[in-house]
């Protein structure tokens, strides 16, 4: 049952700025979390103790990205994401430039791809509702797990596969006399290097593609127990998009697989709740629009019964004073009996 079977559109003219400023709160928030995310991609890691005999599994080979950093992570949005890559490039031109893990350069498939398949679905229902709480609940998916990602690497400062060689470019490795490394890299790289837990590339790309797969399984109502296979194979090539990129990181020895399960665990969670909070679980009746949707179609319906109710009222009232114009008004009929009486004519 779609708005146009009950005959109440919601079109982004119509009401989209009227649920734009119902949800200005929500929209300041991200505003908040991207320049949070900002600043964890600033500030540095946790620098822990690596030791020599710790080096043996730290010696993987420094490798570029299969999946470049600027295709991957994802961000708020084209504006937010705009901003954050510029000042991406103003920090690598004072520090020096070097490839990163940063989650803030990955609109391209985790972000605009959801989003394109929002704007289908909107240029087939003309609902603004499902529209505006897809992006918004895609947009707070992929920022909480931006933020939680980035906290967790600059505390935990688990050295990447291949820690050795951003610490000692030319192989030749020296140590404190607690046995702890002194790095002649570029900053910039060893700082990187000390991002390794939890993967970026990981839990941004299941919080983006994991938000996307759910609205999917809820729109063409996968669950519907009529057995057709073909939708559930729609809903897991998101999963797999991200699986495989997940799985690319620890083939560039960027990442430990433990760092990988983690990431994506964590953006999965996120995309879930996140989801949730805009729309019925996807198995539910309703699971095909978001709850504020329903909650105006009922709006819609009250109003109209409201409405109904007072038209008939009204013509209730005309048709009783149009009867009553036939009849003489019983008053009016007492007062002239009592005249009548008192003149003598009864």
């Amino acid at each position: 049952m779609s708005g146009i079977d009950l005959g109440c559109r919601h079109t982004l003219r119509s009401h989209g700025a009227s649920v734009a400023r119902q949800h200005k709160h929500d929209w300041l928030i991200l505003v908040l979390l991207a320049g949070i995310e900002v600043i964890l991609n600033i500030i540095h890691p946790f620098y822990r103790f690596v030791g020599k005999d710790m080096m043996t599994d730290l010696k993987y080979p420094l490798k570029d990205n299969t999946v470049p950093v600027w295709a991957v992570p994802v961000s708020v949005s084209l504006l937010v994401e705009l901003l954050h890559c510029y000042l991406a490039a103003l920090l690598n031109e004072f520090v020096g430039g070097h490839k990163t893990d940063s989650t803030g350069d990955a609109q391209l498939y985790a972000v605009l791809l959801p989003i394109a398949v929002f704007l289908l679905f909107y240029i087939r229902r003309k609902d603004i509702y499902d529209l505006h709480h897809s992006i918004l609940g895609l947009l707070f998916a992929v920022l909480i797990t931006g933020v939680l990602t980035d906290a967790i690497k600059d505390a935990v400062g688990r050295p990447r596969p291949d820690f050795f060689w951003r610490c000692f470019p030319d192989g030749v490795d020296n140590y404190d006399r607690w046995g702890d490394v002194i790095c002649h890299g570029k900053d910039s790289v060893i700082k990187e290097g000390h991002k390794s837990f939890p993967s970026g590339h990981a839990s941004w790309s299941f919080a983006g593609l994991g938000f996307l797969s759910l609205y999917l399984s809820g729109k063409i109502k996968a669950f519907d127990r009529r057995g057709h296979v073909a939708k559930l194979c729609l809903v897991f090539l998101p999963l797999l998009a991200a699986s495989l990129v997940a799985v690319s990181r620890v083939d560039d020895y960027w990442h430990h697989w433990q760092d990988v399960f983690a990431g994506g665990l964590l953006g999965l969670v996120v995309a879930t709740f996140s989801y949730l909070q805009f729309f019925p679980a996807p198995y539910h009746t309703k699971g095909w629009g978001p709850y504020a949707y329903f909650r105006a179609v009922e709006e819609w319906r009250s109003n109209s019964r409201a409405v109904n109710a007072g038209e008939v009222e009204v013509a209730n009232q005309q048709s009783g004073q149009n009867v009553n114009s036939f009849m003489p008004d019983s008053s009016e009929n007492s007062r002239r009996s009592l005249v009548d009486v008192e003149s003598g004519k009864m």
